[in-house]
């Protein structure tokens, strides 16, 4: 090598040196350290400052979404509403072992620890920033965390908040506070949000009831639960679920929560496979609307605080009851109309109520075709007239009150009436001379046998004598919504609006021997677990004198065994000696029908409502607007549909199939049917054939009214004849002795008697 080349080479090296001297210099481990240093003073000033600058904020408000739960009284669920199906519970009803599954599968540390998992937070933010995705690692606090304060975004900020919240709530919330807020936010799979939930779509139980091999699988869920739903599952999710629930309980084995002996005796708990939602199909839609106003009334709630969720509601239904009268309605009624052939068959709605006299309970509802079909509930809808099942209140506050005729004779089931077509009531300021069914005239019939045939003229008169106002005030006391109605005659024949529900409650407080029955449906309430709300009692006090009660069902005994009612009900099949009171009614133009009737242990009322179906043009040219009330004449292909007919049918097929017992009423009364029987009824002449009903006259199908027919004469202005010793309540009346108790018009012969009784 040349002097020049060395020279070249020494200046390379030279250079080398250099650079390598320099790098040593910059990189100093003095540097290093002061560097690493310095970001975890940065690190830790800005942890200081984001700590003091986030609070723990208000839980969102999905995850305190829940659903509100209906259920029946022995504890099944009869639906569930809401848009998350959630039920929170507390910790206390979740068994202890139950409680710890989840702590082995996620968190052993759990009761020990400072709600932070830093290792695991800082590989999930070293993740999240090189794109690598969402990664395991959090306590059981930080999915709390993330579940009820958070969202479930994976950024590096919503990581630092969790990180100082999760922090904060381990100081403020007790260790069970925070396991039972995880357990009951977690999402479970089969829609189910919290371990309540969870605990019936897989289990069909209670949380309180899980086993802790069954809360093994739960918390082992809580990984992946699409994956690991048993249904759905494919065979390598099946093999890592049970290995995942091995892992669980092996857990608690080290942790000394679980028998290493129990652990080996111990199966896969296979779950249940899922079923469809609680939804409100059939007739759980209007049970679910009933028993929620009254939850709202009694709460003051408006629907969207109830809607908040929470609720968990035990209704008064009887399963078996309630199938009973589905069954009974459909083999009565629905099964015989044909929607497609008869339009009026599309118009007729079914309601119907059972209450039990005793304890006021709602044991069975028929509210419609169904809440999607029909949305208003036709057991508890207010707008049909009752017609003649108003007749025993008319009755009633006579016995009450002790009132008297006109001519002083006590009111009582053997009291004679004039029973004369459209006679003008006597002693009313307003003009009133209501026909009877089918214009029938009859002669002296006893209040008994007015009750049988529910005879209009001999009630209206009944109602004069006693007043009113005093009628009108026995309704309100019994039950009936009478609040602004007006105080006139022609509310004699039921002319207001009532209900299925209303008129079950008030024959209830009959049948309860005079002591007030509210029909209810909610036997309890309670909102996230806590106490049960007050409810009003459905038995109340004394509204009417037991004699006055009992006298009532004894003489309505008569409509069932020599009445309106006897086709239907006395001789139906399946009738097995119980003793029956109860009334039939047909409104109007044939617009409702019903039969409310009841035995010593059971009140049922059916009613049958003639709504349009659609809006089209009668048969008069004028146009129907759909849901108007309509005639139900010819619906099924027969006559009129009057009370003694469908209404009584249903009643009858159910009530016989639900007290199969010979019961007695017993009865504090030595009046009526079911203690001294009418005699057999024979006829006698009309004094007054001009009021007859010609065979050739039609039955009358208008509205009754507060003014007389302009045929019928104008009510006596003379002062009254003297009454005979045996007095008619009625002046007009010549011959007292009469005992004509059958009709005396030709045209009352045309009467149906055919399967479906007699109408009245």
């Amino acid at each position: 090598m040349g002097r020049a080349d060395a020279r070249r080479a020494q200046r390379r090296g030279a250079r080398r040196a250099n650079g390598s001297g320099g790098i040593r210099r910059l990189f100093t481990w003095k540097k290093l350290l002061g560097t690493f240093f310095g970001l975890c003073l940065l690190g830790m000033g800005t942890f200081i400052v984001l700590y003091a600058m986030v609070d723990v904020p208000v839980g969102n408000a999905q995850a305190k979404l829940q659903s509100n739960v209906y259920k029946y009284p022995d504890g099944t669920v009869l639906a569930r509403t809401g848009k998350v199906n959630r039920e929170i519970v507390g910790l206390s009803q979740v068994p202890r072992d139950v409680q710890r599954t989840f702590v082995a599968a996620e968190n052993k540390s759990f009761y020990t620890d400072k709600g932070v998992d830093f290792k695991g937070t800082a590989r999930g933010l070293i993740n999240t920033i090189s794109g690598k995705g969402k990664q395991g690692g959090s306590t059981i606090t930080q999915q709390y965390v993330k579940n009820y304060y958070l969202d479930q975004d994976q950024t590096v900020t919503r990581k630092l908040k969790e990180l100082v919240i999760s922090l904060k709530v381990d100081q403020q919330k007790s260790k069970e506070d925070i396991l039972a807020g995880y357990i009951n936010t977690s999402y479970y799979g089969r829609g189910a949000y919290g371990i309540q939930a969870a605990a019936q779509a897989y289990y069909g139980k209670d949380a309180k009831e899980l086993d802790v091999n069954e809360g093994a699988y739960l918390a082992a869920l809580l990984q992946a639960p699409s994956q690991y739903d048993w249904a759905v599952a494919t065979p390598r999710g099946k093999r890592l679920v049970k290995e995942r629930w091995a892992y669980v309980l092996n857990n608690m084995v080290e942790e000394n929560w679980l028998d290493a002996g129990k652990r080996q005796g111990l199966s896969f708990p296979t779950p249940h496979a899922p079923k469809p939602p609680d939804g409100l199909t059939g007739q759980k839609g209007y049970i679910v609307n009933a028993a929620r106003a009254v939850v709202q009334k009694q709460q003051h709630l408006s629907d969207a605080q109830f809607d908040a969720g929470g609720w968990t509601i035990t209704v008064t239904i009887d399963k078996k009851k309630q199938e009973q009268l589905e069954k009974s309605v459909k083999d009565r009624l629905t099964s015989k109309l044909d929607l497609k052939r008869r339009d009026v068959d599309k118009d007729v709605q079914a309601g119907a109520v059972s209450v039990d006299p005793k304890t006021g309970g709602v044991v069975a509802l028929y509210g419609g075709t169904g809440l999607t079909e029909h949305w208003t509930s036709n057991a508890t809808r207010r707008d049909y007239q009752p017609a003649s099942t108003f007749k025993p209140i008319i009755f009633a506050a006579a016995l009450d009150e002790e009132a008297q005729t006109r001519d002083g004779q006590p009111i009582n089931a053997n009291t004679r009436y004039d029973g004369r077509n459209r006679r003008p009531v006597v002693g009313s300021d307003i003009a009133f001379a209501p026909p009877n069914e089918d214009e029938a005239s009859y002669g002296q019939v006893t209040v008994q046998t007015a009750m049988n045939k529910s005879i209009n003229s001999v009630f209206a008169q009944m109602g004069v004598d006693v007043h009113m106002d005093t009628v009108m005030q026995m309704a309100g006391k019994l039950g009936m919504d009478v609040k602004g109605l007006p105080v006139v005659p022609a509310q004699t024949l039921g002319s207001m609006g009532a209900s299925p529900m209303e008129m079950a409650g008030i024959y209830a407080t009959l049948d309860n021997h005079g002591k007030k029955v509210t029909p209810t449906i909610v036997k309890s309430a309670t909102r996230d677990g806590g106490a049960p709300i007050a409810l009003p009692d459905p038995i109340g006090e004394q509204v009417i004198s037991r004699q006055a009660a009992d006298s009532v069902t004894s003489v309505l005994t008569g409509v069932v065994d020599d009445g309106t009612a006897r086709v239907s009900v006395r001789d139906a099949p399946g009738r097995r000696g119980q003793q029956v009171a109860g009334k039939t009614g047909t409104s109007d133009d044939n617009k409702s029908a019903w039969f409310t009737g009841y035995t010593p242990k059971l009140v049922t009322s059916v009613g049958l409502f003639g709504e349009a179906a659609e809006t089209h043009k009668g048969v008069d040219g004028k146009r129907i607007l759909k849901g108007s009330q309509v005639t139900m004449k010819g619906a099924a292909g027969g006559g009129r549909v009057n009370g003694g007919s469908f209404p009584a049918e249903i009643w009858a097929d159910f009530m016989f199939k639900e007290t199969s017992e010979a019961v007695k009423f017993d009865l504090d009364t030595d009046m009526g049917a079911a203690v001294a029987p009418t005699p057999s009824v024979t006829s006698s002449p009309s004094d007054e054939p001009s009021e007859e009903a010609s065979p050739s006259e039609e039955p009358s199908s208008e509205a009754p009214s507060s003014e007389p027919p302009a045929e019928s004469p104008p009510p006596s202005t003379s002062p009254d004849p003297e009454p005979s010793d045996t007095s008619t309540g009625l002046p007009t009346v010549p011959d007292p002795t009469d005992t004509a108790e059958a009709p005396l018009n030709p045209a009352g012969d045309k009467q149906d008697n055919g399967s479906r009784g007699l109408r009245g």
